[in-house]
């Protein structure tokens, strides 16, 4: 029975850890979504200070075309994680699956043994009124 406990209180840890996993990747999608809508924002700001909107414009602004490229980046990182996300969800959700299991096993060895200790003080009722009856 210790072991089982001590694998139940593993699964656990594990699980909480592949919470923390999923809540840390959706964290940083979050940051990186608003960190690509200030770049957007701040390349709208330059493109109309400079008049150009065409990046292959010769008189378009250096720091829009910066902040294109890193928007861009910020783009793929997202895609990225994304996919790193659903994975992490499907880890996630087999942890939880396995830790149900384990628990339910737990919980049917504890019923168990209710049930033999039921058995067991109702057999001894049974012999000590049979003591009873023989004396």
């Amino acid at each position: 029975m210790k072991s089982r406990e001590a694998m139940i209180r593993l699964r656990r840890f594990e699980v909480e850890e592949k919470r923390r996993k999923v809540a840390d990747i959706e964290l940083m999608i979050s940051d990186f979504n608003h960190m690509a809508v200030d770049l957007d924002r701040q390349i709208a700001v330059e493109q109309e200070r400079a008049g150009v909107t065409d990046v292959n414009h010769y008189a378009y602004p250096t720091f829009a075309k910066a902040a294109v490229q890193r928007r861009n980046n910020l783009v793929a990182s997202v895609a990225d994680l994304e996919a790193k996300l659903a994975a992490a969800r499907g880890q996630f959700d087999e942890a939880m699956e396995e830790l149900k299991k384990i628990e339910l096993l737990e919980e049917r060895d504890a019923e168990r043994i209710k049930l033999d200790q039921a058995r067991a003080a109702e057999l001894q009722e049974i012999a000590t009124a049979f003591h009873r009856v023989a004396s």
